[in-house]
């Protein structure tokens, strides 16, 4: 995962039109990270599902691996397994792993507080004895070797108390307030030419 460029020419276009390439790069380089801090192995160990992507050419598919808390195990400073348990026999996933390595993965907790931890990450099938014998009930595993990018819930609704992020952009209500990473000391004084919150805070 280290050896490729964490943007490619198309998200710079973007970041370049939206003077945001300053944002992007400290944010890479005091953000990115390749082994779980204790905050993240806290949110994959309690999570009970993770939202996975992947793609083979034309065939782009997204999905949902849901378990027990702790059915998603770290076995490494750095990588995690999945299991793959019964389904539809369609093997969507599996199927674009077994082509595509490169898959996404994203850990969220529907609290409006916790921070998601997104993943690019490069993906082994496994099907070995004492890998099976770790995820009960599975028919394979999935092992990802893992670049780390946690970022803020900003626009993450509050599921457990039924309530919209107060980020959200509303009419006739103004500005939202700034999410906390704004006022940084890192990056408060770097924020894009039109950010509606540079300068005020």
């Amino acid at each position: 995962m280290k050896e490729r460029p964490f943007f490619h020419d198309g998200m710079r276009e973007y970041q370049d039109r939206f003077d945001g390439r300053r944002v992007a790069e400290i944010i890479e380089e005091r953000r990115k990270h390749y082994e779980f801090t204790d905050e993240d192995r806290e949110l994959i160990s309690s999570s009970p599902f993770v939202f996975v992507a992947t793609a083979y050419g034309e065939h782009v598919d997204g999905s949902i691996k849901s378990g027990d808390p702790g059915f998603i195990r770290i076995v490494g400073p750095g990588t995690l397994e999945i299991p793959e348990y019964d389904g539809n026999s369609m093997y969507r996933t599996i199927g674009n792993i077994a082509r595509n390595p490169n898959v996404g993965l994203l850990f969220v907790r529907f609290d409006g507080t916790s921070r998601r931890i997104r993943v690019s990450g490069r993906a082994t099938i496994c099907d070995d004895a004492e890998t099976l014998t770790r995820h009960v009930g599975a028919k394979l595993v999935v092992r990802v070797d893992c670049e780390i990018f946690p970022n803020c819930p900003r626009y993450v609704p509050d599921l457990v108390h039924g309530t919209s992020s107060p980020f959200n952009p509303r009419e006739g209500e103004g500005t939202p307030p700034p999410p906390e990473w704004k006022s940084r000391d890192y990056i408060r004084d770097i924020l894009p030419e039109h950010d509606p919150h540079r300068g005020k805070i």
